[in-house]
């Protein structure tokens, strides 16, 4: 979730919601805390052959389609291993057009204009729910995605919550918004420095203290008011108007100790030393910590997901109602649901991904890291990010637009 949107052609050769709502929402992620990445969903009625047999198998892509040989991608920046996609296209021969955005709000401006051009668009599930409703998304061909197999059931049956019958996506990864920080430049600021906690950015009489070393803040309104939320000891998905009115009053108190408010610049940020402290996607943080350690720098980046809780996300794999190439967008699809593919990815981008069959082939210090895949002691603290209604929705980012511009 996260680089300024732009395109990208790889050639084929070289985050209180009604009370019912809110109920079953925990009940369907207590079966996810139960049991999450180790039990694959049951097959797809329709789904035949060996892929549906032996769940996993690096089968290749099956090419059921008549359609020009061209598939149009609007993802998250850096959210992909981008060996994927040129195996994808030496094996399919299909030429992957691939632009990026680091905000749900960017996509769902396109989603509800209409006339996008993309084929697939990947969506946090709470946005993904509203725009079901508005009719922007068609419904999976389930036929030709026979590596549905490999998905975890209790993921599957989160996910339903939003997408009810999972009829129009797939989950792709998942993860939690947490505390990304530099380690020597935090210590040195704050010996004593409460990392495992949003003070780290609550507390006016904390964060001042990294001012001069740089803190960022996601450009995230209902993820960052969550997390507000959740450090004030309220419901993370209240829709109650006094609630958003404290989380505002703190993150107003705040505001002059922000660098800035953005999605995906802290990346690079906290990788380079520029910036000591980010409120960071679990998996963005951990990719900031990679570069650092690639390069050599002498920077440590580490992850924390807070002590008061955490709000977690399931970023989803959907087809636009106008899609001009949805045959292709299945196989590609498939292709990303293989286990091969699917332990690739978070392999790469240090993100949790829904695929049980993948499991095994997840690099030991991805799937260990409770930073990326919670410990039983922490998952009972993670608060799934609701939709909101739309009367909630024109609040909250009158409020946030206060937020953001100071004003």
């Amino acid at each position: 979730m996260k680089n300024p949107a732009h395109v990208v052609t790889v050639g084929a050769v070289p985050h209180a919601s009604p009370p019912l709502i809110a109920a079953v929402s925990v009940l369907g992620l207590a079966l996810f805390l139960a049991g999450c990445g180790q039990k694959p969903a049951e097959p797809p009625a329709a789904a035949t052959g060996d892929a549906a047999s032996a769940p996993g198998a690096a089968a290749p892509a099956t090419l059921d389609t008549d359609e020009e040989k061209v598939l149009n991608v609007y993802n998250w920046s850096d959210y992909i291993d981008p060996t994927v996609i040129d195996d994808f296209q030496k094996e399919t021969g299909i030429t992957v057009k691939y632009d990026v955005f680091d905000s749900n709000e960017v996509l769902e401006t396109k989603l509800l204009a209409g006339s996008t051009g993309y084929d697939i668009v990947v969506p946090s599930a709470s946005f993904l729910e509203r725009q079901i409703k508005a009719g922007v998304f068609q419904k999976l061909d389930r036929s030709r995605l026979p590596n549905l197999a490999n998905q975890d059931a209790e993921i599957t049956a989160q996910v339903a919550l939003h997408d009810p019958g999972n009829e129009h996506s797939v989950n792709y990864l998942w993860g939690t918004s947490g505390v990304g920080y530099n380690e020597a430049k935090i210590l040195a600021a704050m010996p004593d420095a409460p990392v495992d906690s949003f003070a780290m950015f609550y507390d006016p009489n904390v964060v001042s203290k990294f001012k001069d070393c740089g803190v960022s803040i996601l450009d995230a309104p209902s993820e960052v008011v969550g997390t507000v939320l959740i450090y004030l000891g309220k419901e993370a998905n209240s829709e109650n108007p006094d609630d958003l009115a404290a989380a505002e009053k703190v993150l107003t108190s705040i505001r002059p100790y922000v660098k800035y408010i953005n999605s995906s610049k802290y990346i690079e940020d906290l990788a380079n030393g520029e910036i000591c402290l980010a409120l960071g996607w679990s998996g963005d943080v951990l990719q900031a910590r990679d570069r650092a350690d690639e390069a050599g720098n002498g920077v440590v980046i580490k992850y924390r997901i807070p002590k008061e809780g955490a709000v977690m996300f399931f970023d989803m794999l959907a087809i636009p109602a106008d899609a001009k190439h949805v045959k292709n967008a299945h196989i590609f699809i498939d292709y990303l649901l293989r286990a091969d593919v699917a332990a690739r990815n978070s392999n790469f981008v240090n993100f949790a991904n829904s695929n049980a069959a993948s499991f095994e082939q997840i690099n030991e210090e991805i799937r260990t890291d409770p930073g990326i895949y919670p410990s039983a002691e922490v998952k009972p603290k993670l608060v799934p990010d609701l939709a909101e209604s739309a009367q909630f929705t024109r609040l909250l980012i009158r409020s946030w637009t206060r937020f953001k511009t100071g004003k």
